[in-house]
């Protein structure tokens, strides 16, 4: 089975991708920081039902880290990484070092409004503005027909999507549902950080997620189910972010089941560990 070809500079990847699009073939890009699980290689799937060739970026961004967050020690697995995406027939990887992202005197930033204020903003101010400045890099670099993200990300996803539509970028931005475990743990890159212990009760967030998700559905009152939920996580010894419904389209805060499709975002540490997760409520 062929290797993907690597690209580290941006050059490197635009020749490469220059040359299939004369083909004409459409281009799918996945953006990841590495360290693949199942859930990258769904979106490496999709992307292949969408486009004639797949690329997927392997960086991570020291642009959404904050000084005390975890870019040091953030799992790198390169050679993993290449064999699970040989074995995916990916046709590129682009794997740049920093300097050629963000080069010296590099100084811009993308600032954000809408469906970025709010729940991870709350706790990670300067979490958005590094995505949005280096999706927007990747993507202005590749020029792909299509991006594929993963929904478990869900307020970055819609943060993208409005980036890319404000920004007149011709790329459809799609989402990919969400892969778990089979007791329902969120596929995260970051679940290699839980102790034995943590793990097991990680899967209170998408117990907690789904069956305050039901209650709405039928017709019961958001706020005192939400209440209930926060206190359950609490109770099994997170330290809880946030536990919100929102509006699925816009984020903005949703009083009832009436306010639109409504989706359920948590965020919620263990040991020191942070997941987040969201489900939708499904109307009955």
């Amino acid at each position: 089975m062929p290797a993907p070809k690597i690209a580290r500079t941006i050059n490197a990847q635009r020749k490469q991708l220059g040359q299939w699009r004369r083909k004409g073939n459409s281009i799918a890009l996945v953006p990841t920081m590495g360290a693949l699980h199942a859930g990258h290689l769904s979106l490496v799937r999709l992307a292949h039902r969408k486009a004639d060739r797949v690329a997927v970026s392997i960086f991570v961004n020291p642009g959404q880290f904050a000084p005390h967050e975890d870019f040091g020690r953030y799992p790198r697995t390169w050679k993993a990484d290449l064999a699970m995406l040989t074995k995916e027939k990916t046709d590129l990887i682009f794997a740049p070092e920093v300097k050629e992202i963000y080069p010296a005197g590099f100084t811009t930033k993308i600032t954000l409004d809408g469906p970025a204020l709010g729940l991870e903003t709350d706790f990670r101010p300067h979490f958005f503005g590094g995505v949005a400045t280096i999706v927007a890099k990747l993507l202005i670099e590749a020029m792909p027909d299509v991006a594929i993200f993963g929904e478990k990300d869900y307020q970055q996803l819609l943060v993208i999507r409005r980036m890319a539509r404000d920004l007149d970028l011709p790329i459809r931005i799609l989402g990919a549902p969400i892969v778990r475990e089979k007791d329902g743990l969120a596929l995260s890159s970051r679940n290699i950080y839980l102790s034995p212990g943590d793990r097991k009760t990680a899967t209170t967030l998408y117990r907690v997620l789904s069956e305050s998700a039901s209650a709405i559905a039928k017709g019961e009152k958001i706020e005192p189910i939400l209440a209930l939920g926060r206190e359950k996580i609490q109770t099994a010894g997170f330290k809880l972010d946030y536990l919100e419904a929102r509006n699925a389209d816009t984020l903005e805060q949703a009083e009832s089941a009436k306010d639109g499709p409504l989706r359920l975002l948590v965020a919620a540490r263990i040991g020191g560990t942070r997941l987040i997760d969201n489900v939708a409520v499904k109307r009955i």
